[in-house]
């Protein structure tokens, strides 16, 4: 069958279908086992999330199936996660220049450890919005 606007217009009006809020949790679950890979292995959280083989999958499966989501709750999710390992990325990258320099190592330290924890945060308060259903925080929007 052929999707029409007419028919992806009425199934966002209705709400997600089941298959892409399994994904959205798959996708969840594949972060979560990253950056858990990152805590219970030698590696800083952020590390395994920005490295690891799950994350970064997630990541192309947000981009691929993103346009799925576009008017549903689960669009937020997708940019959710997005955001958060883009600017885990960008982060991660200052601490390794802070890290270049003998007097930044310290400070790159800090920063890589609040970083993972921000990542732990952002995962578990996007999963826990998932579970209920509700759409997570878009920048830029009210409400």
């Amino acid at each position: 069958m052929i999707e029409t606007p007419v028919v992806k217009a009425e199934a966002s009006a209705r709400g997600p279908s089941s298959g892409l809020v399994t994904l959205t949790h798959v996708l969840y679950a594949m972060h979560a086992f990253s950056a858990l890979m990152g805590v219970l292995g030698p590696m800083f959280v952020v590390t395994a999330f920005l490295t690891g083989w799950p994350s970064i999958i997630a990541v192309i499966l947000n981009y691929i199936k993103r346009s799925d989501t576009r008017g549903s709750y689960l669009d937020s999710h997708f940019g959710w996660q997005l955001r958060t390992f883009w600017y885990a990325v960008l982060w991660a990258l200052v601490g390794a220049l802070l890290a270049a320099t003998l007097i930044g190592i310290p400070v790159a330290l800090v920063l890589w450890v609040l970083l993972g924890l921000w990542v732990l945060y952002r995962i578990i308060r996007g999963w826990l919005a998932l579970l209920d259903a509700r759409p997570m925080p878009v920048p830029g929007r009210a409400g």
